[in-house]
């Protein structure tokens, strides 16, 4: 019983992405999205990809079949696609279908063909003017939720810890002048804090690593920081 708690209240798996263009500029992105790398894994993902277009034809389809039929307005595109037998059938069945029903299914339909089946989290690091978090939406029809904060604004970064349901979860944390709330970055998925130090340390290289710094002292700050 305490396995399955921990297993429904555990985060799902999570994978760390790192891009570097140029020396300075990185990107940390966080993601759920599974891995396909394996011939049956690229097969399935092609499956599921070609199963959401299919529905959200079909789905159209139906409403617009619908609209025209209550309308009584002809479908020669239909008539054209499917010839003439088929597509009295088709109308027979729009005509039998009640708005009530169809409407709140195609809603159902729709919304589960184009959720977004994964969340990715991104920290963009730009030395000398700032950073940008982004959030992915629910749907592919939103774009993502960013937000940009200048170099001159950020007075630190650090990882915290805080209670989650009946587990310890760390995130990353972004202090930001002038405001009382501290900016949490990775917010709906809370990485691990092995991933969580990975970030912070290059975080910190990107925006205050400065010509005539030593390694060494940059790495004693550091060690300081994440035992405080």
């Amino acid at each position: 019983m305490l396995a399955l708690l921990q297993r429904l209240t555990s985060p799902p798996a999570q994978t760390l992405y790192t891009l570097q263009p140029t020396h300075s500029t990185i990107q940390y992105t966080v993601s759920t999205r599974p891995i396909t790398q394996t011939i049956p894994a690229i097969l399935g993902y092609i499956i599921s990809v070609l199963v959401r277009v299919l529905l959200g034809l079909v789905t159209v389809l139906s409403l617009w079949t619908k609209w025209r039929t209550t309308l009584e307005q002809p479908t020669a595109p239909l008539l054209w696609i499917l010839g003439s037998d088929r597509e009295v059938r088709l109308f027979a069945l729009a005509h039998s279908c009640q708005w009530r029903y169809l409407a709140p299914s195609a809603f159902v339909v729709l919304f589960l063909v184009f959720r977004r089946g994964y969340t990715e989290e991104s920290l963009t690091l730009l030395r000398g003017l700032g950073i940008q978090t982004s959030t992915s939406s629910s749907t592919y029809l939103l774009g993502p939720t960013t937000r940009f904060i200048p170099t001159t604004s950020i007075q630190d970064i650090f990882i915290n810890e805080a209670f989650k349901g009946f587990e310890i979860r760390f995130y990353l944390a972004i202090v930001v002048e002038g405001e009382e709330d501290v900016v949490v970055v990775f917010p709906s998925l809370l990485p691990r804090r092995g991933t969580l130090e990975v970030v912070w340390r290059g975080a910190r290289r990107c925006l205050w690593e400065r010509e005539g710094v030593g390694r060494e002292r940059l790495q004693d700050r550091e060690k300081e920081s994440v035992d405080m």
